[in-house]
C-alpha cells in the first residue's frame, strides 16, 4: 500500500508539474500575444536582417535597407558561366508593403511563438514580383555565357537580311526553377546558382530554311505603319529588322515575334508621344463654394499587345497595325473627389509686409500650391510638392537668414508663405509633421507659430488626420498672401501665446561690404511659447493640448566693412 501510495503521489506531482509548465507556457504566450500586438512576429528575419518585434514604422525603416539592396546587380551562375544582370531588366520588383503585411502576421503555431521567446529565428520570405516576359528576354540575352550549345531553331536579322539560327541540342537553364530560386534568393545579395536541364530543339533545320525563304523576307520588304489615338508611327525596314525575330510557335513551326524591350528601344520614343497622363480631379471655387473639376483617364501603350500586332503585320500584305492602349486611372477620380467632403473653409490665414523680389517668390510658390488636394491620412510636404525652387523655375534672389544674419539667395522670402501655410494647417487642427522656426524673431510673424523652409534641408509638412479631403486655395497680392483650407469642419482650435522670457542682447558682426552684407540694427533674443488647444467642433470636448517652446537668438547688429 505504501509502495503504491508513493507511486500515486509521484504521478500526481508529475501531472502537477506538467500542468504548471503548460500554465507558465500559456501565460508566456498570452503575454507575448499582448506585447506583440501591432508588431512584427518575434524572431522574424529576412536574409541577414533581423525584423522581429518591430513597430510598423521601425519595420518600414528596416525594409528600406532591403529596397536599397534591390537596386544592386544580380549575379547568376550556371555550369557554363556567370552573368551580372540588372534586376529591373529581369523584371524583379520588391513589394515592401506586402512584405510588411507578411511580417506583421503572427504565427498560429504556439511552438513557433514559444521558441521565438527564447531567441529562435525564422526566415520570412520577402514578397518579390517577377515579370515573366522580361525575365525570359533577359536570360535569352545571356545565352552565350549561361547556356551550353543549346540553340532553338529560329531567324534573326543582320540589318534587313534574315539570318538562320540552326537548331542544336545542349543544356539550357531550367526556367521554371530559375524563376522560383531568383525570387527566393534575390535579396540575400550573394551569387545565385541556376540549375540546367537537357534541351532538344522543337524546330527543325528544314523549318528554319522554309521560314528564311518565305515570311522572313516579307518582314523587311517595306515599312509598316502603326496608328492609334490620332498618332502615326512608321517602322522602317531597318527598324523591323532590329525588332522582329522568328521563334517557336509550340507546334514545330516558327512565328514572328517582337520583344517588349525591343519595341521600347526602337520605337519607344515615337510611341510615347501617343500616350496621355491621367489628370486627377480637383476643385474650383465658384460662387463662393468649391466645385469638383472632373478627372480624366490617361492612356498608356500596351507594349505586349502592340508588339504582337506589329509582328503579325510584318509578315502580311496589309502593312498596317494598331497601337494598342490600356486605360490609366487617375489617383483621384471624380467620384472620390465628390465624396471627400470639401465644402467649407475650415481655416484661413494671411500675412503681409513683403515687397519686391520676396513678393515675386511668394507669388510663384503660392501659385504652385494653389489647388493642391490632401487626401485623408496623406502628408503634405511643401518641398516635396513644389520641387526645385531655382532660377529655372522663375525664382529670383531675395533675403534669407544664413548663419544667423541676413543674406541673399535665390528663392528668398518663401518662408513667409511657409508661415502662412503652417498657420492655416495649425488652425485646421492638422498634425504637425515637421516645421522649423526662424533663427531669430521676425516681427510680422506670430511668436512661436511660424516656419522657415530651405530646399533640400528644411521642410514644412503636415498630415491630414481628418476623414475628409483638404483643398488648398491661395490668394496673392503685392502686399499679402492668404491660404485657405477647404474641407468639413471637425475641430475648433485655440492658440495661447505665452509671455517672452530670458531676453538676450545682440552682438555686433562685421562683414565684407557687398551684396551679401545687409546692415542691421539688431534686436534682442528671447524665449516664447505657444499652446495649441484642439476641441471637437460639435461637442466642445478638448481633444489635445500641446505647448511648443521656441528660443529665438538675438538678431545681430551687422556692420558692412
Amino acid at each position: 500500500m505504501r509502495r503504491g501510495g508513493r507511486r500515486t503521489s509521484a504521478r500526481v506531482w508529475w501531472i502537477r508539474g506538467v500542468l504548471a509548465v503548460l500554465l507558465l507556457a500559456g501565460l508566456a504566450l498570452a503575454a507575448d500575444l499582448v506585447a506583440g500586438h501591432g508588431k512584427t512576429a518575434r524572431g522574424a528575419q529576412i536574409a541577414e536582417f533581423s525584423m522581429g518585434n518591430l513597430s510598423p514604422d521601425q519595420a518600414r525603416a528596416a525594409l528600406a535597407k532591403l529596397s536599397g539592396a534591390a537596386e544592386a546587380p544580380v549575379v547568376v551562375r550556371t555550369d557554363s558561366g556567370q552573368a551580372t544582370l540588372d534586376p529591373a531588366a529581369l523584371g524583379l520588383t520588391f513589394d515592401a508593403d506586402a512584405t510588411l503585411d507578411r511580417l506583421l502576421h503572427q504565427p498560429a503555431n504556439p511552438w513557433s511563438r514559444l521558441t521565438a521567446l527564447f531567441g529562435a529565428r525564422h526566415q520570412v520570405a520577402p514578397v518579390v514580383h517577377l515579370d515573366d516576359a522580361a525575365f525570359g528576354e533577359e536570360l535569352d540575352a545571356h545565352r552565350k555565357s549561361l547556356e551550353r550549345a543549346a540553340v532553338e531553331g529560329g531567324v534573326h536579322y543582320d540589318g534587313t537580311t534574315p539570318v538562320a539560327d540552326l537548331p542544336s541540342s545542349g543544356l539550357r537553364i531550367d526556367r521554371a526553377a530559375a524563376k522560383r530560386k531568383i525570387q527566393r534568393e534575390w535579396l540575400t545579395g550573394g551569387p545565385i546558382t541556376l540549375a540546367m536541364e537537357p534541351f532538344d530543339p522543337t524546330v527543325s533545320a528544314s523549318t528554319v530554311q522554309q521560314t528564311m525563304d518565305g515570311p522572313a523576307r516579307r518582314v523587311t520588304a517595306s515599312a509598316v505603319r502603326l496608328t492609334g489615338r490620332g498618332a502615326t508611327v512608321t517602322a522602317s525596314p531597318t527598324q523591323l529588322g532590329a525588332l522582329v525575330t522568328f521563334e517557336p510557335d509550340g507546334r514545330g513551326g516558327l512565328a514572328p515575334a517582337i520583344s517588349q524591350r525591343g519595341l521600347k528601344g526602337v520605337l519607344g520614343t515615337d510611341l510615347k508621344r501617343a500616350e496621355s497622363a491621367p489628370v486627377d480631379a480637383t476643385f474650383r471655387i465658384s460662387g463662393g463654394a468649391p466645385r469638383v473639376v472632373p478627372s480624366t483617364d490617361g492612356a498608356k501603350v500596351d507594349a505586349p499587345a502592340t508588339a504582337a500586332a506589329l509582328a503579325r503585320a510584318s509578315v502580311g500584305d496589309d502593312r498596317r497595325a494598331d497601337i494598342v492602349f490600356t486605360t490609366v486611372k487617375p489617383a483621384l477620380t471624380t467620384a472620390r473627389a465628390r465624396g471627400l467632403g470639401v465644402k467649407e473653409v475650415v481655416s484661413e490665414f494671411t500675412t503681409g509686409g513683403f515687397s519686391g523680389p520676396s513678393g515675386e517668390n511668394i507669388r510663384l510658390v503660392a501659385e504652385k500650391v494653389n489647388g493642391a488636394v490632401v487626401l485623408p491620412g496623406q502628408t503634405f510636404s511643401l518641398n516635396g510638392y513644389t520641387g526645385p525652387r531655382g532660377t529655372a523655375q522663375g525664382y529670383v534672389t531675395s533675403t534669407i537668414i544664413d548663419h544667423g544674419h541676413a543674406a541673399k539667395a535665390v528663392g528668398g522670402g518663401i518662408s513667409q508663405f511657409a508661415t502662412t501655410l503652417y498657420n492655416a494647417s495649425y488652425f485646421a487642427g492638422l498634425e504637425d509633421v515637421t516645421h522649423t522656426e526662424h533663427a531669430y524673431y521676425i516681427s510680422r510673424y506670430p511668436e512661436a507659430r511660424e516656419a522657415t523652409v530651405f530646399e533640400g534641408l528644411i521642410d514644412l509638412a503636415f498630415k491630414n488626420t481628418t476623414k475628409h479631403g483638404i483643398y488648398i486655395e491661395t490668394a496673392w497680392s503685392p502686399s499679402s498672401v492668404t491660404v485657405r483650407l477647404w474641407s468639413t469642419k471637425q475641430y475648433d482650435v485655440e492658440s495661447i501665446t505665452g509671455p517672452r522670457t530670458d531676453p538676450t542682447s545682440p552682438q555686433e558682426v562685421q562683414l565684407p561690404a557687398g551684396d551679401d552684407c545687409i546692415p542691421s540694427g539688431g534686436a534682442p533674443g528671447f524665449t516664447a511659447s505657444n499652446t495649441r488647444v484642439i476641441r471637437d467642433a460639435r461637442s466642445g470636448r478638448e481633444i489635445s493640448r500641446h505647448t511648443r517652446t521656441v528660443r529665438y537668438a538675438p538678431e545681430p547688429i551687422v556692420r558692412c566693412r
